[in-house]
């Protein structure tokens, strides 16, 4: 029998570790199909970065991992593309110069792997130098995943100067996905938000916002089919562990753990991580609130007096 994954970002660590996997890889095809730059806004903990992780695997030719998925009857030809990933969820960024170490960190481990244009100082300059590293090495165009694009703005959005100095750095970093449009593949770019008011992506005119389109509503979260079909067995034992009968179990997870729609003819999306641990744990609870509420969110509430009781019901 599958393990409920608590937690567990990676797409491999599921697979080879026998962990449920709700399957999106007939989208994750779709995705990787388009020579397009994505952008993705979802919640915490929604499953952002698993949907990294797989694109990850997937461009890396991992073909073994994707048995018995759907993408295992659309792929014929499993094509290895070099990837990029950056993950910006592992900082507090106080300053700046957090942020720059950051990305110079991570471009200094591609640039161990690919070699390094010692004539590029700034960021910027060594992201577009190591593109072109890459195409010429490996005649292959780039992939590049951006995970949690947006912390180093969301943990300074009451520091105006401090955030406009690091919406400069990211600007001039992000930029290069259109200066470079020709060597990469396809980029994936993932936030809480869409920081539209400070102009982060004017200079990527070839941004494709795929927050509120339909056909990618459920890329991230479970559905109510996905339950059914594939955690029908967990949602019995909560039920006899509760006392109740699987139909009352399933209402009482719909109560609690689903309701979320991003589109206008969004199927119900349920927020996977507090499902996961409801199952796991075999009891009902706030468990997405307790950890994975955002403190900007609290902040702005707080300093802009809203009343709350307009959000009652």
């Amino acid at each position: 029998m599958k393990k409920i994954p608590i937690g567990i970002q990676a797409f491999s660590s599921l697979i080879k570790e026998g962990f449920v996997y709700l399957d999106k890889t007939d989208m994750i095809y779709n995705l990787a199909h388009t020579k397009a730059c994505y952008f993705l806004s979802r919640p915490r903990r929604f499953g952002k970065s698993l949907t990294l992780s797989t694109l990850h695997e997937y461009f890396d030719g991992q073909k073994e991992l994707f048995a018995g998925t759907k993408i295992e009857q659309l792929e014929t030809e499993w094509e290895k593309f070099p990837v990029l990933h950056f993950d910006f969820n592992v900082s507090t960024y106080k300053s700046v110069d957090d942020v720059i170490s950051r990305i110079s960190f991570m471009l200094s481990n591609y640039e161990d792997i690919f070699g390094k244009n010692s004539n590029a100082t700034s960021n910027s300059d060594r992201f577009e130098s190591l593109l072109n590293t890459i195409v010429a090495q490996t005649g292959k165009e780039v992939v590049i995943l951006v995970d949690e694009y947006d912390k180093p703005l969301l943990n300074n959005l009451f520091d105006e100067n401090l955030k406009d100095e690091i919406r400069k750095e990211l600007k001039a970093f992000y930029g290069v996905l259109k200066t470079c449009d020709k060597q990469i593949k396809m980029a994936f770019i993932t936030g809480v938000t869409k920081f539209s008011k400070v102009s982060l992506f004017s200079d990527v005119n070839n941004l494709t916002d795929i927050s509120q389109e339909e056909s990618f509503s459920s890329l991230c979260g479970a559905t109510e089919e996905e339950i059914h079909t594939q955690l029908d067995s967990f949602v019995q034992a909560m039920a006899d562990a509760n006392k109740i009968s699987k139909d009352d179990c399933y209402k009482e997870l719909k109560r609690w753990y689903e309701g979320y729609h991003f589109c206008e003819n969004s199927v119900d999306i349920y927020n996977p991580f507090g499902l996961m641990k409801a199952l796991y744990s075999k009891k009902f609870k706030d468990y997405w609130f307790e950890s994975g509420t955002p403190t900007f969110l609290v902040k702005l509430i707080k300093e802009r007096n809203m009343n709350l009781s307009n959000l009652d019901n």
